[in-house]
């Protein structure tokens, strides 16, 4: 019986595209998983500051209590407030797939205290990487505002990104704050502080 050649580069371009197909369902399945495995891995850092948080007020590090994430549930604001509450906002906003909208809001956040001499070259990065049309980390707002920003980031002030941050800030409060909110991820946390505190 005649046996069959494949060339050793096209043997390798059939498994490539079967690896590939493979590959992309457990990269969505990852992705699906991956949210709970990045909160619990950075819970898992927040968990020795949380513990000291709850029995000595005086450690002022990183304190985690119950009575600060119920504040988080009062606004996006002070959610925002709160280094902790960025970190774990982030992690659900990564579950999302929009965690652009918390890294430009802190990046135009950092942009507002930076010295005039230094503005220039931030607008540049915060232009470039959120706000062209095919920035990686593309934000969504409108054309027109994309336009308005543009300019003004070819002349940056400090408020060259104010329009643009304002309308991230909305986005989040209205869309992702509410779903946050009633996320396993925060309710679980609120959950265990409680719990805790209570022991």
């Amino acid at each position: 019986m005649p046996g069959f050649f494949f060339p050793h580069n096209n043997m390798t371009e059939l498994n490539g595209k079967d690896d590939c197909k493979l590959t992309e369902g457990k990269i969505h399945k990852k992705k699906q998983k991956a949210f709970g495995a990045d909160l619990k891995n950075y819970l898992k850092c927040m968990v020795p500051h949380i513990e000291s948080g709850i029995k000595t007020s005086h450690s002022r590090n990183v304190m985690l209590s119950a009575e600060e994430v119920v504040q988080w549930s009062q606004s996006l604001e002070k959610l925002l407030a709160s280094q902790s509450g960025q970190g774990i906002f982030r992690e659900f906003l990564k579950s999302e797939f929009s965690e652009e909208n918390i890294e430009f809001w802190l990046a135009c956040e950092d942009y507002k205290k930076t010295k005039s001499d230094h503005l220039q070259g931030k607008a540049e990065r915060i232009y470039e990487e959120f706000v062209q049309s095919n920035a990686i980390k593309q934000i969504n707002i409108d054309y027109q505002m994309r336009e308005a920003t543009a300019k003004r980031a070819q002349d940056p002030t400090h408020t060259s990104f104010d329009e643009a941050q304002k309308t991230v800030y909305i986005l989040m409060e209205r869309d992702s704050y509410p779903r946050f909110l009633k996320s396993k991820a925060y309710l679980n946390l609120l959950n265990q502080l409680q719990t805790d505190t209570s022991k």
